[in-house]
């Protein structure tokens, strides 16, 4: 009897000691232009997905980016490959690209065409390292599925990967989901039957919030991304991509990543203070829980891994802050730009000397430079001073200066040292006083390397996972190795992070 009684205990030890099994399905979710603070103001309203989240999962408290620009395509591509811009080349939305003398995005590909739409497509060739999805397609010999679906091209194409096999995302052209050539010859059967009945159609003439939807279809598919509307149909797609790609239901473990647009849109129309980005909030915690409870009929709910985060945060309004008797306002990008141009014609004589301007970035004619045999260091410094001129410009780096490793040694050097591509960065970057943005108008915008767009919710949820908070500081790229070391699969190429032990059960 005792004999056997030491067994079972010894059994029952190995057991608890095993290793937690490999999820069927990884679910990764971005929610575009989300605060962590959204987590806690509205907290005691959230009664879905966000609420099971927060009771459920490893949720990080002190979560941040650790670049700059914190925006879309930045972000989006950090989350799964666990690298900084300076790695990455993901250095913008769009850039200034030297070697094609013309103005890129993030995404954009003149070699492909869309599908479902007309006109050129995207695909993911101007990231430079590899996703825990390409990871996970190369450890399983292509037999794991891929698939991320957004609104945004980028967002669906970044965290996705190379590997991928299909990126999905709105057109408001057509109110279609799209694709590119660049995963297939055709759209795929299951999402032409998906656009067929024109779900996008369906919203004319609603009122969301005050705001009534247009009912010319040129305006609707646009005017929708600004309400919670965009983000059903996002996970609407993704739930028929859960069923059509039969994700979660091979040996191997899948990836479905899926990008909530609509806060992002609301949130530069309305600002982070405004009843439409509570309501968006909201609404998106009952479609996170209408998308976890499609997971769990279709792999069981043990059976998969899900992580959420947000791709970057937000800046209040000038008038809120205003009002607040805060610090903040807005500076015209067409300021900055100017001011570059009249200093380089007042010291150079006349030119064009501006190739590119994205907001606070910069990009120098190098070609003329290089043709009147002027010194690039010192044509930057020229640039910068012009800059560091205009009210409100906190500190101005150069891309000589950072090849040099010079500036300040602080948190923000840092993160625009973690942001600088050699290659495709700016020949000039402002960095503008917290709370002042770039834009003209009404609204606000992101960018900055302060903590209202830099710390965003990291959340864990499933097997393998201790729940409960976690308050030491991590940065958003830890995501990636965490997720690769859970999985068994190699570390994104260009990952910085550390794999979060602390929430591991083993």
């Amino acid at each position: 009897m005792m004999k056997r009684a030491l067994l079972c205990a010894l059994a029952a030890a190995c057991l608890a000691g095993a290793a937690p099994k490999r999820p069927k399905l990884v679910l990764a979710i971005v929610v575009d232009q989300f605060r962590y603070d959204y987590l806690t103001r509205f907290r005691s309203e959230y009664s879905g997905g966000l609420a099971r989240l927060l009771t459920k999962g490893a949720v990080f408290t002190n979560a941040s980016f650790i670049h700059v620009p914190a925006i879309t395509a930045v972000g989006h591509s950090t989350i799964l490959t666990g690298a900084t811009p300076s790695i990455s080349g993901i250095v913008g939305n769009d850039w200034f690209d030297r070697d094609e003398g013309v103005r890129v995005s993030s995404v954009s590909d003149a070699k492909t065409q869309l599908l479902g739409g007309s006109g050129p497509g995207s695909s993911p060739r101007r990231l430079l390292v590899s996703t825990v999805g390409d990871e996970l397609k190369i450890a399983g010999g292509g037999k794991p599925r891929v698939i991320g679906v957004s609104l945004k091209d980028r967002a669906a194409i970044l965290p996705a990967g190379h590997m991928a096999d299909g990126a999905f995302w709105f057109d408001v052209k057509t109110g279609n989901f799209v694709s590119s050539t660049f995963y297939y010859k055709e759209l795929p059967a299951w999402a032409r039957e998906f656009n067929a009945p024109r779900p996008a159609e369906k919203y004319r003439g609603v009122t969301w919030m005050g705001h009534k939807m247009p009912e010319d279809n040129a305006k609707l598919f646009a005017e929708l991304e600004v309400a919670a509307f965009g983000n059903e149909l996002i996970e609407a797609f993704a739930e028929c991509a859960l069923g059509a790609e039969q994700l979660g239901l091979r040996e191997s473990t899948d990836l479905l990543t899926v990008s909530f647009s609509s806060n992002d849109y609301v949130g530069h129309r309305y600002g982070p203070d405004s009843p439409e980005v509570h309501e968006v909030a909201l609404a998106t915690d009952r479609l996170l829980e209408r998308l976890f409870l499609a997971v769990e009929r279709q792999v069981g709910a043990g059976n998969y891994l899900a992580v959420l985060t947000a791709d970057h945060g937000v800046a209040p309004t000038p008038e809120v802050n205003l009002a607040r008797r805060m610090p903040g306002g807005r500076i015209d990008p067409a300021s900055i730009r100017a001011a570059v141009q009249g200093a380089l014609v007042k010291k150079y004589g006349a030119g064009e000397w501006v190739a590119g301007s994205f907001d606070q970035e910069v990009y120098l004619n190098q070609g003329l430079i290089a043709q009147l045999k002027l010194d690039l260091g010192e044509v930057e410094r020229e640039a910068a001073r012009a800059i560091q001129a205009l009210p409100h410009v906190s500190r101005v780096y150069t891309l000589q200066q950072m090849i040099q490793g010079g500036g300040v040694r602080d948190m923000v050097s840092q993160k625009v040292s973690n942001g600088f591509h050699l290659r495709r960065g700016p020949d000039v970057l402002a960095i503008l006083d917290p709370y002042w943005i770039v834009g003209t108008g009404t609204g606000t915008s992101h960018g900055s390397p302060y903590s209202y767009d830099a710390h965003v919710p990291v959340i864990f949820l499933g097997a393998g996972i201790r729940p409960g908070q976690y308050h030491g500081a991590i940065a958003v790229n830890d995501i990636a190795p965490t997720l690769a070391t859970m999985l068994e699969i190699e570390t994104p190429s260009g990952s910085i992070g550390r794999v979060l032990t602390e929430m591991l059960v083993n």
